[in-house]
């Protein structure tokens, strides 16, 4: 019998939720697709998109409402265990074995999935050596670098031979070089084992690498082809613009996106890259400034942003700007404000390791600042030190004014802080995590009652203030850590990669919210694994392996590498592969 054209095929497939006490919530609504065998397929949409949902029903491991499912050629219900004997799957949280090392932890999903002992060595050292894990087998898991812990579980994931992987997100917190490294594994995989591998991603540069690309959005499919048959809807709607001399790029998308005739705007290259809703980019505000926008090339991001923005007018949920665009001199922070971080000769030992080596920088009120680094690098640390949640080991550090090493605690009152993950009480609603966490900051009642409608109307949460936080969307939960966060009107916010793991439209909400917020005088640290964001940083700091490697702003950077036009990816890839190369041949 000839083999299965396609691995994935759904027909009407739906999905209906009712949690106990709250609306019936559809997550997929009719969904038709085709995964064809073979071939590398993205699925891309917003936080909340049903994505985790499909996967789910993909593996067998939830009933549909309605509709029809085969996976690798089979009815997924009432053959849920044969499904799953043929496919391995990779979700978000992946179950790796901290206190087992990379060995111990091949060797337990090797037991788990009955793969033969006579095969196991071959299959072994082929993975190890893909995924460039070969001189790390003794290591504990729990000791590996985020990169290093994703292409460990891709290789636990694959140590049978499946007709199909499915991975969830496998690079959100990942850098910017272990993602391409992990993308060109799975290349790999591909070309070479001719693997089926069904990916969501919120990253449009690694589904722009697939071969199909799926597009959903609130539980509908939007569209489906190939990228060059998606990117090409955005053909001749794309431009770019330099801002005015010595403005940030952000102060200008912020005020595109408040512009009627831009669908998008986003930083690229040290210009900003808008979609323009005329054919001939004619935008009143960049007039208004004596800006000439010159046509661009189109990106699959583009396409994107352009279906989702289709699809809310159609339902009727497109947002309104929150704030009226402002003058670009008015909200540009001043390069004489005083300095709210200082830091000199910063060193944090753990026993013999050091993870942050001699580091000195300040960091001005009203200024965005970046700290990027590879994963291990030694942000992290940087970053817990600066927010006064791990003690130096030695060197000078004041916050706010304060020195942290004797008064900590005076420091913090100064001090937002929003975490990697979401970590508020998920069982009360959007108002009494407020309403906790202003009382914490000590607000007097009817300051933190008028605190609480301004955040509330700030972040658009006015609409959920009933809600469970458990119950949010991610991009919503991120909206509520920022208004617990910011409750107090603290001097300095701390943001440690408060973007990970949402999608392209909830990010531009965000760093239009963090412009507004420098733009009144808080002071933004911020970390992040998106290196586009870098671009909206006034100036940035790149550690890797605990030392200082580049400090400035991204056109001083690009200038520095002589990379006039490159995106920060590629600058950032480049600055870390020249220190290690540097570091290796010494």
């Amino acid at each position: 019998m000839a083999e299965e054209q396609f691995v994935i095929e759904a027909q009407g497939l739906t999905q209906i939720f009712t949690p106990k006490g709250l609306p019936k919530v559809t997550a997929l609504d009719h969904i038709d697709m085709h995964v064809r065998r073979g071939e590398l397929t993205a699925l891309v949409g917003p936080d909340g998109a049903g994505k985790t949902t499909l996967m789910r029903l993909i593996t067998g491991l939830m009933a549909p409402t309605a509709g029809e499912l085969t996976t690798v050629g089979l009815p997924v219900r009432g053959h849920e265990q044969a499904v799953q004997d043929q496919l391995s799957y990779m979700p978000q949280k992946f179950g790796l074995y901290e206190d087992l090392t990379v060995q111990e932890n091949m060797n337990l999903y090797a037991d788990l999935h009955g793969v033969p002992a006579a095969v196991r060595h071959q299959r072994f050292s082929h993975l190890l050596a893909m995924m460039g894990l070969e001189r790390f087998t003794g290591r504990l898991a729990g000791r590996l670098s985020g990169g290093m812990k994703q292409k460990l579980g891709l290789a636990c994931t694959l140590v049978r031979s499946p007709a199909l992987l499915l991975l969830d997100e496998p690079t959100v917190g990942v850098d910017p070089l272990s993602r391409r490294e992990l993308w060109s594994i799975l290349q790999q995989l591909v070309r070479e084992e001719h693997l089926s591998v069904f990916v969501s991603t919120a990253y449009m540069d690694e589904a722009a690498l697939c071969q199909q690309v799926y597009v959903l959005n609130q539980g509908r499919m939007l569209a489906h082809g190939t990228p060059a048959e998606l990117t090409a809807q955005a053909r001749g709607l794309c431009y770019r613009v330099t801002p005015p001399a010595g403005s940030a790029t952000r102060v200008l998308q912020c005020a595109l996106l408040d512009d009627p005739a831009v669908t998008d705007a986003v930083p690229v290259g040290g210009e900003v890259h808008f979609l323009s809703k005329t054919p001939d980019g004619e935008v009143s505000l960049l007039r208004q400034w004596h800006l000439v926008p010159r046509p661009a090339k189109e990106r699959l991001e583009d396409a994107f942003m352009l279906l989702l923005h289709a699809d809310q007018r159609a339902q009727g949920k497109e947002t309104q700007p929150a704030e009226a665009a402002q003058p670009v001199e008015e909200i540009h922070p001043s390069e004489q404000a005083p300095v709210d971080i200082e830091v000199k000769n910063l060193v944090k030992r753990f026993g013999d390791f050091t993870a942050v080596a001699h580091t000195s920088f300040q960091v001005h009120k009203g200024e965005v600042f970046g700290l990027l680094g590879p994963n291990g690098a030694g942000k992290t640390t940087t970053f817990r030190m600066l927010c006064g949640l791990l003690p130096a080991t030695g060197g000078q550090l004041r916050v706010a004014g304060v020195d942290l090493r004797t008064a900590r605690t005076q420091a913090r009152a100064n001090i937002g802080y929003v975490a990697q993950k979401f970590s508020l009480y998920e069982k009360l609603t959007v108002y009494e995590n407020l309403h906790f966490f202003g009382g914490i900051y000590g607000l007097p009642p009817q300051r933190l009652e008028e605190r609480i409608e301004a955040v509330l109307e700030e972040f658009q949460l006015t609409d959920r203030r009933d809600q469970p936080a458990a119950s949010l969307p991610g991009g919503y939960k991120q909206r509520l850590s920022m208004a617990a966060a910011l409750i107090h009107e603290p001097r300095i916010l701390f943001l440690d990669e408060p973007t990970s793991g949402i999608d392209p439209l909830a990010r531009r909400s965000f760093w239009q919210q963090i412009t507004r917020l420098a733009a009144r005088g808080t002071t933004i640290i911020i970390t992040t694994h998106f290196m586009d964001e870098a671009e909206y940083c006034d100036r940035m700091m790149i550690q890797d392996h605990g030392q200082l490697l580049v400090l400035g702003r991204p056109a001083e950077i690009r200038q520095r590498m002589q990379m006039p036009q490159a995106d920060m990816n590629d600058i950032f890839i480049a600055i870390v592969e020249q220190s290690r190369g540097e570091g290796a041949s010494a």
